[in-house]
């Protein structure tokens, strides 16, 4: 068995007893874990692992917007014309339940104040209807927010890519974090001329990887000047940070 490998069956089994340790108390809270002994010598060391990784889902939200004399007619327009996104966007393949409401608004608006005061009056009202799109081909992306467009959405607030496959990154992250912490003990220990004991203790901090956005302007993704809008994805980063602290013998 690896040095890795046993480090981090060390650390499920730290783990277990950390979380064995956080009892609930009577109000509920868990109970803070017993420090170190401070009567063993011990050695404090971090590591640190980063996987890089090409994301493999987007999400795009798209949203159409009508305004009319009132609310009700608004909303019938707005209706009319999410039902044509919704179905091209179905007709290019997208799940209906990859296709989710996000956000739905009907509100007010109102003609700029007179200039020699008083209430402004009402103009009308808006209703905006934003629909997430999840998608699992990266390169459809582009001719998707076309299709949106061309079948009536006047609004793309944004396009987000992340990683569907996150929990197996971020454990590559954390081992990669446990043989560096690992590494980093042992090469004190030879400089201390001192001998490594068992862990007495392990935590670690992941982070996950955030959602890059791809926004853009509206005028550019109306632009006919390119049959599809180009849309590049970034390559993504986790990180994840790991503290052991190791007996001395």
């Amino acid at each position: 068995m690896s040095a890795v490998r046993r480090m981090l069956t060390t650390l499920v089994v730290l783990a277990g007893f950390t979380a064995a340790a956080q009892v609930q108390g009577p109000a509920g809270s868990p109970q803070p874990r017993p420090p170190v002994d401070p009567q063993v010598r011990t050695l404090r060391v971090e590591g640190t692992g980063e996987v890089k990784a090409q994301p493999d889902e987007a999400f795009i939200d798209v949203a159409v917007e009508t305004s009319a004399q009132n609310a009700k007619a608004a909303g019938e327009e707005n209706a009319k014309r999410m039902e044509k996104v919704l179905a091209a966007l179905t007709g290019a393949g997208i799940a209906k339940r990859d296709l989710q409401t996000r956000n739905y608004n009907v509100y007010p608006e109102y003609m700029p104040p007179p200039p020699q005061g008083g209430e402004p009056k009402l103009k009308g009202y808006r209703v905006s209807n934003l629909v997430s799109v999840h998608v699992t081909d990266l390169s459809k992306v582009g001719s998707l927010l076309d299709k949106a467009l061309a079948a009536g959405a006047n609004r793309v607030d944004s396009v987000r890519f992340g990683l569907s496959r996150e929990d197996a990154v971020q454990g590559e992250a954390l081992r990669q974090a446990v043989a560096r912490a690992r590494k980093s003990a042992e090469v004190l220990a030879a400089s201390l001329n001192v001998k490594l004991g068992a862990v007495l203790d392990a935590s670690t901090v992941t982070e996950a990887p955030r959602l890059y956005p791809a926004t853009f302007a509206m005028d550019m993704a109306e632009s006919r000047a390119a049959p599809t809008t180009p849309i590049q994805p970034e390559e993504q980063t986790v990180q994840a940070k790991v503290t052991l602290i190791f007996a001395i013998q």
